[in-house]
């Protein structure tokens, strides 16, 4: 509901705009003088304010000129039974948004308010959106599960339902969610994203919903959530797994009834608001642990979408490059990159993922001398080994046997026949966790990520080991 502040010496003037303005749906807060009302201003934070020119503690044009300051948006409108011309122009030159003599026409000051109140609307929802503009980092990627991701992405962004993505830290949530709202009906409405790691437990419910003043020591003002600045478009819940369960019984109840309240506050605020949730946990394994709800996830999992980390999509990985270094090379100047070094980042398995990739191409674009990245800077930045060099390669692939003895020999073996009975026993064993991890991935429908969780292992480990063994799906 739209709060409408009337500040006026006259009580029967107050009470007859009251009756007026809460018969168009408005709640009203009335003050008989100007430093209450001035007061109420700044702590109530109306849509809207009708301001008598002349009160007997202080000169209304003044008290205009301090509202102005403290907030341009709030339309305020300047009201008066003993003005002339030259007063209405210093208000409207001070930032009144209109100025109406007593006595006064309800039908006109009915239609100024709701002007108003619209021009406060978009005011703000201007603030918002520039606040929310895109980071300027495309969604890039050719291979078939970004494809995929793009069609789902596309497919699902008309619709309010809401959307629940998946995927390790860096692989680009953000950005998807982001896709999601720009391809959507309320692409021209706010795009509002929250950490949930990243704020206290005892402040989040104060950010997403807002507070009134009092509510706790500290709340000098009422202000607006997360939710209520997101009103008609979309709020971004990242990483919602980290979010307690307290506050996970509130985001459903939003879900449920598209209705909140504030810290303290004791009426409802409807809510018009898409909800897109993010987080790099498996929630299947967090809900019988008891660290997220079934019925939050089955409300979110509408339409889940998965990112999969840059190591199962390797050959995204010379196009992001590409793409990066035409952003930060452009920046800092020419950028070069060996072509043997897009080889080795395509080698790496990137556990921060894309995120990683990009903060390694900004930092060579700012701080490499030569304007070039080398194979040399790329194995320093990453510590890793040095590629095996032409030869090795060619008799690897040739069968040729090594010049050097075989891994382990001499280190602890007899002699090596001793070796070598080891290494069957170690073949076995190798032939059984090829087979038992073979099955597990089949069980899971080849998610790499929900095998490791399930058979307790981290997911960079499991993939090492898929390449190890050989293990094709």
């Amino acid at each position: 509901m739209k709060t409408v502040l009337v500040i006026d010496d006259e009580e029967s003037i107050r009470n007859s705009l009251a009756g007026i303005l809460k018969d168009e749906g408005y709640s009203v807060i009335l003050e008989g003088n100007g430093d209450r009302g001035f007061t109420a201003f700044k702590e109530k934070t109306p849509n809207a304010v009708l301001l008598d020119v002349w009160l007997p503690d202080r000169d209304g044009a003044d008290i205009l000129s301090e509202m102005v300051k403290i907030n341009k948006n709030i339309p305020v409108i300047m009201i008066s039974g003993h003005s002339d011309i030259d007063t209405a122009i210093k208000t409207i030159k001070i930032g009144a948004y209109d100025f109406i003599e007593k006595p006064l026409s309800l039908d006109r000051l009915v239609i100024t308010v709701e002007n108003a109140v619209k021009f406060n609307s978009l005011s703000e929802k201007k603030t918002i959106l520039a606040e929310s503009l895109p980071e300027g980092f495309e969604f890039i990627g050719e291979t078939e599960s970004i494809k995929s991701l793009k069609e789902k992405i596309l497919r699902a962004a008309p619709s309010s339902a809401p959307v629940l993505i998946t995927g390790e830290n860096g692989t680009g949530k953000e950005i998807a969610a982001r896709a999601v709202h720009l391809n959507s009906l309320r692409k021209d409405e706010p795009f509002i994203a929250i950490n949930c790691a990243a704020i206290p437990e005892e402040l989040i419910e104060s950010e997403i919903f807002g507070y009134e003043k009092g509510a706790f020591t500290g709340a000098n003002a009422r202000k607006k959530g997360k939710f209520e600045l997101a009103d008609g478009g979309t709020i971004f819940l990242d990483e919602i797994g980290d979010m307690s369960l307290r506050m996970q019984s509130k985001i459903l109840r939003v879900l449920q009834e598209n209705k909140f309240q504030r810290v303290g506050g004791e009426g409802e605020i409807e809510s018009d608001v898409r909800v897109i949730a993010a987080t790099n946990k498996y929630l299947e394994t967090e809900i019988p642990a008891g660290r997220f709800r079934s019925d939050l996830f089955f409300r979110l999992n509408v339409i889940p979408l998965y990112i999969p980390p840059l190591r199962e999509r390797r050959n995204d990985i010379p196009l992001l490059i590409d793409y990066f270094i035409k952003i930060f090379g452009n920046n800092a100047g020419k950028l070069e990159i060996d072509k043997n070094v897009v080889n080795i980042l395509k080698d790496y398995d990137w556990p921060g993922n894309v995120r990683e990739l990009k903060n390694i191409i900004e930092r060579f674009s700012i701080l490499n001398m030569h304007d070039k990245i080398t194979e040399k800077d790329v194995i320093s930045e990453l510590k890793i080994k040095s590629p095996a060099t032409k030869k090795e390669k060619d008799a690897i692939d040739s069968g040729a046997e090594m010049a050097t003895k075989p891994d382990g020999y001499n280190e602890g073996y007899e002699d090596y026949e001793s070796y070598m009975a080891e290494g069957s026993f170690k073949k076995a064993k190798e032939d059984f966790e090829k087979a038992y991890l073979t099955r597990k991935l089949k069980e899971n429908n080849n998610n790499i990520t929900k095998t490791a969780q399930i058979i307790g292992m981290s997911r960079r480990n499991l993939q090492k080991r898929i390449n190890y063994l050989d293990i094709v799906f």
